[in-house]
């Protein structure tokens, strides 16, 4: 019996995205419209969106993180996610959650990501 919180072996250290859900790929679009103020990508090609969960009633839950704990805008990006994604038609709430594990890392980005910042 393993404890509440306690990583299963072999478990996915990311939890899966809701992607068959009809809203899966708007609230992806409304990611991208995201920026960290000191990087030129948006965050979802940056690799800190881990999970998007959309339940049947259309909430929408995130898991995201950020590309370091001291990140300057770590209490304000949440809230800028959720209101890119609260305007979507059909959404009915948002709740993001930031969370550090596993920690980013920079093989995270998309190949966009990297090519935009120089990386390939």
């Amino acid at each position: 019996m393993t404890q509440t919180g306690e990583q299963l072996e072999g478990a996915p250290l990311i939890k899966p995205s809701t992607t068959d859900h009809p809203l899966h790929e708007a609230v992806v679009e409304a990611c991208r419209t995201v920026y960290d103020p000191e990087i030129p990508v948006n965050i979802f090609d940056l690799g800190l969106i881990y999970t998007i969960e959309i339940d049947p009633e259309n909430a929408v839950n995130v898991i995201m993180t950020l590309t370091a704990p001291g990140c300057p805008v770590a209490g304000e990006m949440p809230g800028w996610l959720a209101e890119a994604i609260e305007p979507l038609p059909g959404v009915k709430q948002v709740d993001v959650e930031i969370t550090w594990d596993p920690p980013w890392g920079m093989e995270m980005m998309s190949d966009e990501a990297r090519l935009e910042l120089g990386f390939m």
